[in-house]
């Protein structure tokens, strides 16, 4: 595709969580757009919604709505994007895909522009975005493996409940009106709605996020696991993750160990290194009690790291604390600067 001073973009799952985000961020970023087209479910097809001061109609999604689009933003569903994705292709678009639907897909670049950029070079017409937690991970990792090299990784996550829907948070206020109003608390949905059994995340803390796997992990875990190898270009890093909803709306936490590849360095290396990195903001001072919170990550852009420190026993262990916006950083700003770094290089 030659290089345009303006593109036409279609955004899928416009009247999504996520794909209001991404609306608003194209918006906010003035991203060089010619015509932009929104599209949904039959369901949310005729919805009214603003875009540089015009109304825009949603339109509903089908393979011959991507004529004429040259960047389709994707955040509709894994099944949405298995079964359009390959159209809008197929009509010249390029796909950046929120799903988990192409993520492993040995063809497909698994893309978080701080820190694999290049990547991007050797599409074939789709781009994944990668899992909200993996992403806020890799941005605080991958600095340090480039300084100090990188053995293992140990994650456990405090992930919000917006990770799992609108409707989620919608349960999440019903059952904390229910408790302080101490009637029965009704759960539907988490900690997965189509599993068989359904727990209160109010007032509580779910050790399971997506669906139960063989080995005993969950899906949520083994994507950490498997995108961080891949976005690293580290197969034979030691990755292992247990993944854990918190009632909070916004923002991922996660408590990270980490095993360098060097036993002479300090806190204070590894601070260095991550308040130098691109995305990353340090904030990190126990005497002023400095550390990022899920409230203080909300509606940024950036990952947000505290918590430094050097393992006690061992001397190339180190564990810190990464915050982020699930939706921001974690979906739509990502998908966004995916967008942004083809245009600017003309890679498209």
């Amino acid at each position: 595709m030659s290089h345009k001073a303006a593109y036409n973009v279609a955004v899928v799952g416009a009247t999504g969580a996520v794909g209001q985000k991404i609306i608003k961020l194209l918006e906010e970023k003035k991203f060089p757009i010619d015509q932009i087209k929104l599209l949904s479910s039959s369901r949310s097809a005729g919805k009214k919604i603003s875009f540089n001061g015009e109304e825009v109609t949603v339109e509903e999604a089908l393979p011959e709505s991507f004529a004429g689009v040259d960047i389709a933003l994707f955040s509709a569903g894994g099944s949405i994007s298995k079964q359009l994705a390959p159209e809008a292709v197929k009509h010249g678009a390029v796909v950046v895909d929120n799903t988990s639907a192409y993520r492993m897909d040995k063809d497909v670049p698994l893309v978080v522009p701080e820190v694999n950029k290049e990547d991007l070079l050797n599409h074939k017409g789709i781009i994944a975005n990668p899992n909200c937690s993996t992403i806020q991970m890799v941005a605080a990792l991958k600095p340090l493996q480039e300084a100090f090299g990188l053995s293992r990784v140990i994650v456990s996550t405090y992930q919000a409940v917006s990770g799992a829907g609108m409707t989620a948070n919608k349960e999440l206020e019903n059952q904390t009106a229910s408790h302080l109003n101490k009637e029965e608390m009704h759960a539907e949905i988490l900690p997965v709605k189509g599993d068989k059994k359904h727990y209160p995340i109010a007032f509580n803390a779910l050790p399971q996020i997506d669906v139960f796997q063989e080995n005993g992990y969950t899906f949520e875990e083994m994507k950490m696991i498997n995108e961080t190898k891949k976005i690293m270009h580290a197969p034979e890093l030691s990755v292992a993750a247990t993944c854990v909803r918190l009632p909070i709306f916004t923002s991922h936490a996660e408590s990270v160990y980490v095993e360098l590849n060097r036993d002479d360095l300090t806190a204070a290396d590894i601070q260095k290194v991550l308040n130098e990195a691109e995305g990353v903001i340090l904030e990190d001072n126990p005497e002023t009690q400095t550390y990022p919170t899920p409230l203080s990550a909300a509606n940024r852009e950036e990952v947000f790291v505290g918590r430094v420190r050097k393992d006690p026993d061992l001397a190339n262990g180190f564990h810190m604390w990464i915050v982020s916006d699930n939706l921001m950083k974690g979906a739509a700003w990502n998908t966004v600067q995916i967008a942004e770094t083809l245009v600017e290089n003309k890679w498209l």
